[in-house]
């Protein structure tokens, strides 16, 4: 289960989002079997609440959308796409530590 400040997304509501966003945007490819992926989710929240007034923090089940996984060549999970002006700005593979996540947003 997400925070409070994690955009939850889905192939319906993933271009809207991550698209047309004013601020970064973090998206967390993750599956809810995958371990490291657990690991990391306390992280994702409190970088969400952190960084709620500058960037814009998102979970994609993998298995929920698999067309946008195979889209942005998600391997491996989790991975972490930053998206910048509705572009892909950086892509990061692995749990990482909190400190990393953020400066991958500002």
């Amino acid at each position: 289960m997400a925070g409070k400040n994690v955009v939850m997304l889905t192939k319906d509501n993933f271009n809207e989002v991550v698209k047309t966003s004013d601020k970064p945007v973090l998206v967390d490819f993750y599956a809810d079997w995958c371990g490291p992926c657990k690991m990391i989710a306390p992280i994702i929240d409190e970088v969400a609440e952190e960084m709620a007034n500058e960037a814009v923090v998102c979970k994609l089940n993998v298995d929920d959308a698999q067309d946008i996984a195979i889209e942005y060549r998600v391997a491996s999970i989790p991975t972490l796409m930053v998206f910048k002006g509705g572009k892909l700005a950086e892509t990061v593979v692995g749990a990482r530590p909190k400190d990393d996540i953020i400066s991958l947003l500002k």
